[in-house]
């Protein structure tokens, strides 16, 4: 089971002061040569499982973690087409349309049509 604590450095720092104050109870009472306590060897296995979580953790912040893209749910999933695309007939080459006034030569034109109106002779509003 996870051992939910934050920060990992804190515990085993003060699991570390509980031991050896534990440690140095055991040999000024007894001396140096005496087996560990009961206590001292439940702190010394603690301090191993909050050394191993901190290890686990540490391994997993090297993963790569998930992008969102990853995390998109698609809704639709285009499948590939079974039958290929027919080809298009080739359109015939376009005739190119007879040469067509440019504006000059449409300017010109309107002022001849001008001058010969002009020109012409006046119909009178008897005849």
């Amino acid at each position: 089971m996870p051992i939910r604590i934050a920060s990992m450095t804190r515990r085993i720092a003060k699991n570390g002061a509980m031991l050896h104050k534990a440690t140095m109870d055991r040999v000024r009472a007894l001396g140096a040569d005496h087996e560990p306590s009961e206590a001292e060897q439940t702190l010394a296995e603690e301090r191993r499982l909050l050394k191993e979580e901190r290890a686990k953790r540490q391994a997993q912040a090297l993963q790569p973690r998930a992008k969102a893209i990853d995390k998109l749910v698609r809704t639709h999933h285009p499948q590939a087409k079974e039958k290929p695309k027919k080809l298009k007939e080739a359109k015939e080459p376009k005739v190119s349309k007879a040469h067509r006034p440019s504006r000059g030569e449409k300017h010109a034109a309107q002022a001849a049509a001008l001058q010969a109106a002009s020109r012409a002779p006046k119909k009178t509003a008897k005849t």
